[in-house]
């Protein structure tokens, strides 16, 4: 029996890894899938060792507070690993964690299969020889990445993103969609993201916003998707501060973004599925002082939103420089984005004032989208991701070992491949 020992860490991913487990089994029925991951790879049929999705953290601190429950889950994952030596390992983002399940595997000599590598040709590209040395296969959810990895020596294959195969996969809630078409006023749909950390942060500024908007245009309507019910109360404790009128809903972020006539979100994967809807949307992503220092010195593209850098024709530039709506190309840019430490409320208000005012802009917006996601949003990735994996199950990983695994005098074979 073919056995695939997964590791998934963030709520997105473990969406991304239920619909390839589905795929996986129904290519090759009697394919074994365990791991670490979350409840929908886990309805999908992969037994979990840990359910890893609740530990998504950011940032070096949290990871810090979290360390112990990190530690024992990879001695588990590493148990597992050693004992039940599975065909392959694939890994679906969260790279902090997932570097060490690919260490581990490599100590084993099991191959290992990324899907959905992590973007550092957006902020690490130093971390390459990482990729090289830890992972045979790339599976690319972007277009420019397979070449930007292959061109740095790691074998990479383009697959296309999972989010448009899970968009069209997703079946609206008519009942719901009905009901709120029903209701007067335009409708602001608020993504305050996936993570705890990022509600706090970003949800602030999106209220702020809100109450601007809803000073100059009081018919506006607006709703908060929330992920879960947990984060759903978390969002209402912050609109009770705020006194505004708005609706929280967990669950229905698809149909909140079809009801839309614009959008407010947090940076992330979000952003593909706003450019399915066609979706007119401000991105706004809130850090620290000192995370704002970091990422001016580490950032290595011009934008934080994938679709701004979708529409790039070289991904690589020296204008480093962050979007400011004031900008000669900012008219360009399909997703106002403000990546700051500072309070962007304001900005971000008068973005959505001018869409819903201003038809004429809206609709020139709405048809560059549609025109971006007919070229970039074809479906398809889980299917052809799966017969990859498939396919490569018997291609045995280099030796190459990973810089700190101790040697041994006694063997000759491994004292080679640790001096390879």
């Amino acid at each position: 029996m073919t056995k695939i020992f997964f590791s998934v860490g963030e709520p997105s991913g473990d969406i991304h890894g239920a619909n390839l487990i589905a795929e996986l089994k129904r290519r090759q029925p009697a394919v074994d899938c365990v791991g670490l991951g979350g409840p929908r790879m886990q309805d999908a049929g992969c037994e979990l060792l840990e359910d890893l999705t609740q530990w998504a953290v950011m940032w070096f601190g949290r990871v810090l507070l979290n360390l112990h429950r990190f530690l024992w889950i990879l001695s588990r994952a590493d148990r597992y690993l050693r004992h039940q030596r599975p065909d392959a390992v694939v890994l679906i983002d969260y790279p902090g964690f997932n570097w060490w399940i690919a260490r581990r595997a490599r100590v084993h000599g099991i191959p290992v299969f990324y899907y959905g590598a992590p973007q550092m040709w957006g902020w690490a590209g130093w971390r390459i020889h990482k990729m090289r040395r830890l992972v045979d296969h790339i599976l690319c959810k972007l277009p420019f990445e397979e070449s930007w990895y292959r061109q740095r020596g790691c074998h990479a294959t383009y697959v296309g993103h999972p989010f448009f195969d899970e968009v069209r996969r997703y079946a609206m809630n008519s009942t719901f969609l009905t009901a709120w078409k029903d209701q007067p006023g335009p409708l602001v749909t608020i993504l305050p993201g996936s993570r705890t950390q990022e509600i706090t942060q970003n949800l602030p500024v999106f209220l702020k916003a809100a109450a601007i908007i809803s000073d100059q245009l009081p018919a506006v309507r607006f709703a908060i998707a929330s992920f879960n019910k947990r984060q759903a109360q978390l969002a209402q404790d912050h609109v009770t501060q705020s006194g505004l009128d708005i609706k929280i809903i967990a669950g229905r972020s698809a149909e909140l973004m079809q009801l839309a006539d614009c959008c407010l979100a947090c940076s992330g994967s979000v952003s593909l599925e706003l450019l399915y809807h066609a979706r007119p949307t401000v991105i706004s992503y809130k850090i620290h002082r000192f995370g704002y220092w970091l990422q001016e010195r580490f950032r290595k593209v011009k934008y934080i939103t994938l679709v701004n850098l979708l529409m790039l024709e070289n991904l690589e530039t020296d204008d480093l420089s962050p979007y400011h709506p004031e900008a000669p190309d900012a008219d360009q840019v399909l997703f106002p984005e403000y990546l700051s430490w500072q309070d962007r409320s304001n900005e971000i208000a008068r973005h959505i004032v001018q869409w819903l005012t201003d038809h004429q802009k809206r609709s020139q917006l709405v048809a560059r989208l549609e025109s971006l996601r007919d070229k970039v949003g074809s479906g398809g990735a889980t299917a052809r991701a799966a017969q990859y994996i498939l396919n490569h199950l018997t291609v045995k990983p280099s030796k190459t070992r990973p810089h700190y695994v101790p040697k041994q005098p006694n063997d000759s074979t491994l004292n080679r491949d640790l001096a390879a």
